[in-house]
């Protein structure tokens, strides 16, 4: 099957099995990190010996969160099966399945000091696209709309941030969403993987710290 084949069956199928998800990590994220890898890929192939495999890119981009564990009681293995089955059906390549299924295991943030178990441009540049779609006035608002849905507190000064979680006590944890920006959002722009990515993590960034400065000073009447 061609490669547009593909990528076409992959948005159907994508759009169809996110329908109704929280709109966080519904189809429009989908495609925002899939335009972002897409822009990263074509920024940082200059610069390397080897050019990334735009396929493996735009697939993992499309089926990072085909199944997010936040959804499915914290099982990190559903996504790459449903991603497996799903590229199986189209006889994708089997190096190629493999490679998409270790960029959904490795590109969430899951807080903790984990070291990589596995690594490649690819998911360098679909990290990048993801954590990008975290940051900024996008990010601020995939922030809020997740808490809601979850009912935790938008704020509470006697609920300070924890930097020190392990990955499950991240995974668990109810904290205030204005406690998100110090144990992840404040933190993404430093762990950019590619130098597209960096750039344009800087200006995301400086506009969270505007929003945090002003929401303090309307919190406390000032």
């Amino acid at each position: 099957m061609e490669e547009n084949n593909i990528i076409n069956q992959t948005i159907a199928h994508v759009k169809s099995c996110l329908a109704e998800a929280e709109a966080g990590h519904d189809w429009f994220h989908i495609e925002r990190v899939w335009k972002n890898s897409r822009e990263i890929a074509r920024q940082e192939t200059a610069g390397l010996e080897k050019t990334p495999d735009l396929l493996i890119i735009e697939l993992g981009a499309l089926l990072h969160d085909i199944a997010d564990s936040k959804f499915h009681g914290g099982d990190e293995s559903i996504g790459p099966a449903k991603a497996r089955e799903f590229l199986s059906s189209l006889q994708v390549e089997e190096e190629v399945i493999r490679h998409v299924e270790q960029i959904i295991t490795h590109i969430s943030f899951k807080g903790g000091k984990e070291m990589a178990a596995f690594e490649s441009v690819e998911l360098n540049i679909v990290q990048d696209a993801d954590r990008l779609d975290a940051i900024g006035a996008i990010g601020i608002a995939r922030a809020f709309h997740y808490g809601g849905f979850r009912n935790r507190k938008i704020y509470d000064p006697a609920i300070p941030p924890n930097l020190n979680m392990t990955k499950e006590e991240y995974k668990k944890s109810n904290a205030p969403t204005i406690n998100h920006f110090y144990e992840k959002l404040f933190l993404l722009m430093n762990r950019m993987n590619t130098s597209a990515g960096k750039e344009m993590a800087a200006e995301r960034h400086h506009f969270m710290e505007q929003f945090i400065e002003q929401f303090y000073k309307e919190w406390e009447a000032r």
